[in-house]
């Protein structure tokens, strides 16, 4: 078993090394911008990257930034109504053929909005539709049949949190605007103690 576990880290390790950090980083330098403009991040997804999504989002939503959850499916039936003009939609999709998805591209590009893509394959529908893509490089899903959205949607699970916790510095958020946001739980118990120490000192 230890073996297997071995063998997605390494799967990790070059899907993550295949990055773009110079596209990354004007990923996080234009997503930075959106918020400092007033405009919001959405991340859209569906099926298994759909609690990915969720994650990045509330990542970003403990940091105080703005933030929401597109669901590509749900977003024709009226969701589509979260995206303003200049807002940041992040689109996963690891083939870049989901009919939702494309079509979902055309609904947003008639918005105005900035358009990211988080991909596997260099040449789809979507790489050609969409100017920003993170296309990474997948060797295997680590299933028996190399098909299930499992070592997948992990990286994009890497790259999202890699995202958030980068604009969440670039925005300055602080330790005290993070305590505000968790007030419950362990987190807020340890950042009260702290406050409490610092008090007594």
């Amino acid at each position: 078993m230890t073996t297997y576990f071995e063998r997605q880290l390494k799967e990790f390790e070059h899907a993550i090394h295949s990055m773009d950090m110079d596209l990354f980083d004007r990923w996080v330098e234009e997503g930075t911008r959106t918020l400092k403009e007033g405009r919001k991040i959405i991340a859209s997804g569906l099926g298994k990257n759909v609690p990915v999504c969720e994650k990045f989002v509330g990542s970003m939503q403990s940091l105080g930034l703005e933030a929401y959850f597109l669901n590509t499916n749900s977003a024709v039936h009226g969701d589509l109504g979260v995206v303003k003009e200049g807002d940041m939609v992040i689109l996963l999709t690891k083939s870049g053929e989901t009919a939702e998805s494309i079509y979902l591209t055309k609904l947003l590009k008639e918005r105005n909005a900035n358009l990211w893509l988080l991909s596997f394959r260099k040449e789809s529908t979507l790489t050609r539709e969409i100017k920003n893509c993170m296309i990474l490089d997948l060797i295997h899903e680590g299933d028996q049949w190399n098909i299930m959205p499992n070592n997948s949607t992990t990286i994009n699970l890497i790259v999202l949190q890699g995202l958030a916790m980068k604009i969440g510095a670039a925005m300055g958020v602080t330790l005290e605007e993070f305590k505000k946001n968790h007030p419950g739980g362990h987190i807020g118990a340890v950042l009260s103690e702290g406050r409490e120490k610092q008090q007594d000192g």
